[in-house]
């Protein structure tokens, strides 16, 4: 078990910056909406975590039986409180969310710095006129 994660680690530290070095060369692009590409896909994949953990918690059945002439209810399933379904699901995206929160601080940190080169340049084509 610790051989496993002592191989799956590094590659997973390995993805994690290799995403966020893609998401930097893709904010400084000149097209300002392909750095919006990695934080768009990963909010994505959060609602589908999200209503994917919903999908799956238990839920409560209840089946109404003739048998005989008689009327039978049966509830079958675990009763699950509300506040738990909310909790899990406000939880399942902050955490999920995570990623293109890193994402978007990325892109605001590049876009401003390619913005403010783009204007100093502007500046100095002006001042040569």
């Amino acid at each position: 078990m610790v051989t496993m994660t002592l191989v799956i680690f590094p590659f997973l530290i390995a993805i994690t910056v290799g995403l966020i070095i893609l998401q930097i060369f893709l904010s400084k692009r000149e097209n300002k909406w392909a750095g919006l590409a990695l934080p768009i896909i990963s909010f994505s994949i959060s609602l589908l975590a999200l209503f994917g953990s919903l999908m799956y918690m238990p839920a409560t059945f209840t089946e109404t039986l003739f048998i005989d002439g008689e009327l039978i209810e049966r509830t079958t399933g675990q009763v699950i409180p509300t506040s738990t379904i909310i909790s899990t699901a406000i939880f399942t995206f902050l955490i999920f969310n995570i990623p293109t929160v890193i994402y978007l601080i990325t892109y605001a940190i590049c876009r401003d710095k390619h913005n403010k080169k783009r204007d100093l340049e502007k500046m100095r084509v002006q001042d040569l006129d």
